[in-house]
């Protein structure tokens, strides 16, 4: 999972999350709503990055965590969501589409991502010595 029910409570506060999540109306989360709402956000997030990069990831970034909840915010509304919470999803799935077709990369370019050949350009010294015209 790329977030957590803590994370969503941390971002947006414990009073939304039992808005968003309480269904029956007993006044506290609903744990299954928004592991059900977690777990969509991260089969959405793995959709796009099962091209790329070996599932399940071991080191979640930060941001792939904030946008993990902006996608599992936005599963928990259901009604629709307000123009806000609307921008955020759609934030999150542009970044995912840029990792996704490699315009932006996910993790930092470790040693292994290194070109495998190295271009190094030399020059002859001047044939009519070194100055000018």
């Amino acid at each position: 999972m790329y977030c957590a029910r803590t994370d969503l409570i941390t971002r947006f506060g414990e009073a939304e999350i039992v808005q968003l999540s309480d269904r029956a109306h007993s006044g506290a989360i609903d744990d299954a709503v928004v592991s059900q709402a977690i777990a969509d956000a991260a089969a959405e997030i793995d959709g796009y990055l099962a091209g790329r990069y070996p599932l399940p990831l071991t080191d979640i970034p930060p941001l792939l965590n904030l946008y993990a909840c902006d996608i599992a915010r936005y599963r928990l509304f259901e009604d629709g969501a307000y123009e806000q919470v609307v921008e955020r999803y759609n934030t999150a799935l542009r970044y995912l589409r840029d990792v996704a077709s490699g315009k932006v990369h996910l993790l930092p370019a470790g040693p292994d991502d290194a070109p495998e050949h190295e271009v190094v350009m030399t020059s002859r010294p001047p044939i009519f010595g070194g100055g000018g015209y």
